[in-house]
């Protein structure tokens, strides 16, 4: 065919216009073209140069791949994975609010980085939260991602440097004796749940569907098997990882407490619940959180949340001296990362730990002032002078 040109590698044509048309076959064995056209046969013949080389070192990617709206992506992403209830909800809230609006009608491999940075900055100038952005940016990544994996993209558009870090606001740490104030001032029948909360670092879901046989009282145990998932309607689930099931032991502190509890409030029988609501029916938080906020009003104590009651009781462990695989195993996590937060000492302590040691240095300053520097040559050393700071131990 006139125009025509064949090479060991595709082919180039003459294209009415004056311009050249490259066309080389991929490795799926379809015929493609070039998505340009090229004011010279030179410059053709280098496209397919390039091209030959990419599919030769296995660079080549489909240019077809992409077609598919985010959406329908997202959506079949969704449904390929194992989530629990809770987490299926909050992907949800995040796709609808705040992913669909900007991106749910664009193709996949349509969507570039200065998109993503321009739909981060609308989001903040919307003024939604900056940890609201950075759950919904980790959101699409993990999409995303899966698309690279899928060949879909070549890569992530989400490339923006920290803007999946979220900053929460440190959490207060009660005292024991706030924390009985809490158990005093709350309704009787959720007095031994501030209780294990606290002191046997436990999350709501892993109180709501904790059963009597899974409390040991006489071990001084408490088994984590079951959690219960609110959203909206009660879901029976199980801990997110292998290391949710756990067995935590309770200090003899709350186990009369305990027992108390179990005659009076819970549900009979091996599989009973510890703790329901008023009415004797399964444990809601919407039906809960009155009695809370009534009993941190009481108590004088503002912005305090229920899971502030397992901060505190895994940060009594930490300072009560639990190794950082001990803080793992009892919080239920399987990475170090929450753990770490933990083995830092609250303020209170660290200011203990200042003055305590600001006396030692004190006496041994005051010792070396009042003892001669010659003492023990003149046998004046009755031997009752504390060893050195850098030595000393415990």
């Amino acid at each position: 065919m006139a125009g025509n040109k064949e090479r060991a590698f595709g082919n180039i044509r003459v294209l009415p216009s004056g311009r050249y048309q490259a066309r080389y076959r991929g490795p799926d064995g379809r015929l493609r073209e070039a998505p340009t056209t090229f004011p010279t046969k030179k410059a053709a013949q280098r496209w397919l140069t390039l091209k030959e080389a990419e599919i030769a070192q296995g660079d080549w990617f489909d240019p077809d791949a992409g077609v598919m709206l985010f959406r329908e992506y997202a959506d079949e992403w969704m449904e390929q994975r194992d989530l629990s209830p809770k987490t299926r909800q909050t992907y949800e809230v995040l796709l609808r609010l705040h992913l669909y609006p900007t991106f749910a009608n664009e193709l996949l491999r349509d969507i570039r980085e200065a998109d993503v940075r321009r739909w981060r900055a609308s989001r903040r100038k919307a003024k939604v939260s900056a940890n609201m952005i950075a759950k919904a940016y980790r959101l699409m990544r993990a999409i995303l991602n899966t698309a690279v994996r899928d060949k879909m993209i070549r890569e992530n558009p989400c490339q923006i440097e920290g803007a999946g870090q979220e900053f929460s606001e440190e959490r207060p740490v009660l005292s024991v004796p706030e924390v009985f104030k809490l158990a005093d001032a709350i309704k009787p029948r959720y007095r031994a749940l501030v209780l294990l909360a606290t002191f046997g670092s436990l999350r709501w879901g892993e109180l709501a569907g904790l059963r009597r046989a899974h409390l040991d009282l006489d071990a001084r145990t408490v088994a984590v098997r079951e959690t219960v998932y609110d959203v909206g309607e009660l879901i029976k689930g199980t801990p997110k990882s292998k290391a949710g099931y756990r067995k935590v032991a309770l200090p003899s502190l709350i186990i009369d407490d305990l027992k108390r509890h179990l005659a009076e409030y819970s549900q009979g029988g091996p599989h009973g619940f510890v703790f329901v609501g008023v009415k004797g029916n399964q444990l809601r938080r919407a039906n809960f959180t009155k009695y809370w906020a009534d009993a941190c009003k009481a108590v004088g104590l503002q912005g305090v949340h229920l899971h502030d009651l397992r901060h505190t009781g895994n940060t009594f462990a930490a300072e009560a001296g639990a190794s950082l695989r001990e803080l793992m195993n009892r919080m239920g996590h399987s990475s170090t990362r929450a753990a770490l937060i933990y083995l830092h000492a609250r303020d209170d302590r660290a200011r203990e730990l200042a003055d305590l040691l600001g006396e030692r240095a004190s006496e041994e300053l005051r010792r070396s002032r009042e003892t001669p520097d010659d003492a023990s040559e003149n046998g004046d050393d009755d031997g009752d002078d504390p060893p050195p700071m850098a030595v000393r131990r415990g």
